[in-house]
């Protein structure tokens, strides 16, 4: 698949898998549908026949702990981010998620299982030219030492640092640029990590209910509890990435600039992005894609949500 497009794209027909979903614990379907341009991302609940569908946009988050949950009337949509990263990895624009529960299966934890639905799905150009988002001035949000931070480059450029008490995670940092292969080598297979602790806290508290080993990375107090090992020496640090490029997604164009994150998480990227485009215009263009910037974000999807799942897309932010 070539990352480098124009125009828009969608994907080339339906596909469907079934798996666990992290927190519900139930099997849920995943269902995608190809998409008209300028449709975006929407999500829909077919176990709520009644609702109507939630764009993937930033507006729509209404929970961000634990992971990204957009929702609209009684239609919630949770742990969102594995797959809006696979499918800006995968240069997939517009497309119909149609889910029969309250989140998306979390598959292996990475985004690789949704790469892998992507491939089988192929993509479709379509007429419809795609902008980007370009980054002209540095602007930061804090949450302490916490930190999100953009300022301007040629393409999209991500610099990412944790610090966990744990021996085996401890002070990570990793640079990774966006371009033809990096997301599928880098970034996808990167798998959420947690601790056996935490973990059986949230499954007293009704969480984390289809959470096992075989869909994160789990550390004791002292070792990691997966015979198989890391994906990467730094997997935790990379899946933190994969995480900030999915919740980024949500701001509805392809992101051109320099991102620079520390402990950061969920609530911090999606505050980040309402301080961008809401209070902050100064500091970004809109501009068409002409200039062949990779596809890493999605197109504009700020319009409310329809109950027919294909009314067009009134404006942009």
């Amino acid at each position: 698949m070539s990352y480098w497009f124009a125009r828009q794209h969608t994907i080339g027909r339906e596909v469907w898998r079934t798996g666990i979903g992290l927190h519900c614990g139930a099997r849920i379907s995943l269902r995608l549908k190809p998409a008209p341009p300028d449709f975006g991302v929407r999500f829909r609940r077919v176990d709520l026949p009644r609702s109507s569908c939630v764009i993937a946009h930033y507006r729509h988050v209404i929970d961000t702990r634990l992971a990204t949950s957009i929702g609209y009337g009684e239609a919630v949509i949770s742990t969102i981010e594995h797959l809006m990263a696979a499918l800006l990895g995968s240069g997939v624009d517009n497309a119909l998620v149609e889910v029969d529960g309250p989140e998306v299966p979390i598959f292996d934890g990475s985004a690789l299982s949704y790469l892998e639905l992507l491939r089988d799905a192929g993509l479709a150009s379509q007429r419809a030219p795609r902008r980007c988002l370009k980054i002209l001035r540095p602007l930061v949000v804090n949450d302490g030492e916490a930190y999100v931070k953009v300022s301007p480059s040629r393409r999209l450029r991500v610099h990412y640092r944790i610090d966990f008490p744990h021996p085996l995670v401890g002070k990570q940092e990793f640079s990774w640029s966006f371009n033809k292969s990096s997301f599928v080598r880098d970034i996808a297979k990167a798998r959420t990590f947690g601790f056996l602790s935490d973990a059986l806290k949230l499954q007293r508290m009704g969480l984390a209910q289809g959470g096992s080993l075989d869909n994160a990375v789990v550390f004791d107090e002292e070792r990691l509890l997966n015979r198989d090992g890391f994906r990467y020496d730094d997997e935790c640090v990379r899946h933190k990435i994969l995480d900030l490029l999915g919740d980024l997604a949500l701001v509805g164009f392809p992101l051109v600039g320099r991102i620079e994150a520390y402990k950061a998480g969920h609530a911090l990227h999606t505050r980040f992005l309402n301080k961008l485009v809401n209070n902050h215009s100064e500091a970004y263009a809109i501009l068409p894609t002409n200039l062949k910037v990779p596809p890493c974000f999605l197109p504009p999807c700020g319009a409310p949500a329809f109950s027919d799942g294909y009314s067009p897309v009134l404006k942009a932010l």
